[in-house]
């Protein structure tokens, strides 16, 4: 019988141009700030799981989960670097919560990190486009933004998507990065600046994409029974999803759905007990706008082709009645993509503590966090809920 898991701790970076500062530094103030925030600095770590896509790519580093417990000390804890795409994060909370749940460890860290910034666009673009299907995509120039204009424009022929519903998600998502003093992104912006941004693969514009980042965030996981000893705010993982989809965007059913974030958050909703009327805040994974009203739909919040009007009637803010992406969202955060997953936990363990300051959410019970991977063909969806 599985145990129950909560979080106990949580640390994350400031997210953006983090120069002087190397995949591994960061990795570590991330880190001791969650171990700090768990009161856990004198107790021993059984496991540790550190969600990376690129460091043997960027850094030159490999072994960087072995190397970060070297680092802060925590041998003879177990090491793993957990690698899944822009799912790196997502991947290694859930690897974390088996490690617990399973009985086969009492405490265990969840980092997420990457060192992007330094490299030329032309590079990261390369290196991100190889998620995508080596012969059928990749070969012929398909960048990620590329497959983004892809999907954009086919949800604007079957819907009544327009490029304004894009601009006001990016409004909103910089509004709140606005308030979170850690998002890469602190600048106002307007539907009219947005609309009058640099074209980057029509109809996808500047405003409508996230930024190449630096960054890192940690959490630190225990039985539920024992989280009382560390904090008097656990929060607990109610549940978790994780699906696939074909690798070939054109392979699938029905391009614009989101099979793999459908299933993953069907399953998690299972695994939890609850339904998408429960939950109460939001992460989902921006990393074009478009991707934030399509996950809405595709997990249940709203219904499919409606999204865009949920935006418009303001339901997404942060007083609205279901806020997604508090924290900015990877639009205006940032998008470190090791990291991504492992931040968005962050943000929402502080919602369901209340101490997320100018963002707080009004009386976050129960929050949801979606991790996309590659275009769609890999997601992790958690459930969390505010301890008692």
């Amino acid at each position: 019988m599985m145990r129950d898991v909560a979080i106990i701790g949580c640390g994350i970076t400031k997210f953006g141009h983090l120069d002087g500062k190397d995949l591994m530094d960061i990795l570590v103030e991330a880190s001791l700030n969650a171990i700090d925030d768990a009161g856990a600095s004198e107790f021993d770590f059984d496991s540790v799981y550190v969600g990376n896509m690129l460091a043997g790519e960027l850094s030159h580093q490999t072994a960087i989960a072995s190397a970060l417990v070297d680092r802060i000390n925590l041998i003879p804890a177990s090491a793993e670097r957990i690698e899944n795409g822009p799912a790196s994060g997502g991947s290694a909370v859930k690897n974390g919560f088996f490690a617990v749940a399973s009985g086969a460890s009492d405490l265990v860290l969840v980092a997420g990190g990457e060192k992007m910034t330094g490299v030329n666009t032309g590079t990261i673009s390369d290196l991100m486009a190889t998620l995508n299907h080596p012969t059928a995509e990749y070969v012929h120039g398909a960048t990620m933004p590329a497959m983004a204009a892809l999907f954009t424009r086919l949800y604007m022929e079957r819907y009544s998507l327009t490029e304004r519903h894009l601009a006001m998600v990016a409004v909103k998502n910089h509004a709140n990065g606005l308030k979170n003093p850690c998002a890469q992104l602190h600048k106002l912006c307007t539907v009219e600046d947005a609309l009058s941004s640099a074209m980057v693969s029509d109809p996808l514009r500047l405003y409508y994409c996230c930024p190449i980042s630096d960054g890192a965030a940690a959490v630190v996981l225990c039985p539920a029974k024992k989280a009382k000893e560390f904090t008097p705010k656990p929060v607990k993982i109610l549940g978790f999803g994780h699906a696939t989809d074909t690798h070939a965007f054109q392979e699938r059913e029905d391009p614009i759905v989101l099979k793999s974030v459908k299933i993953a958050a069907q399953q998690a909703f299972k695994m939890a007990n609850i339904k998408p009327e429960d939950i109460d805040v939001a992460e989902l994974h921006d990393a074009f706008e478009i991707l934030e009203i399509a996950e809405s739909e595709d997990i249940g919040f709203f219904k499919k082709g409606e999204g865009q009007l949920a935006v418009e009637k303001g339901v997404t803010a942060i007083d609205g009645e279901l806020p997604i992406n508090p924290s900015g969202g990877l639009k205006a955060r940032g998008h470190p993509v090791g990291a991504t997953g492992v931040a968005q936990i962050v943000e929402l363990v502080l919602q369901l503590r209340g101490e997320a300051g100018e963002r707080q959410v009004r009386d976050a019970q129960r929050a949801l966090a979606c991790n996309f991977g590659g275009f769609g063909n890999n997601t992790l969806v958690h459930i969390l809920e505010r301890g008692n």
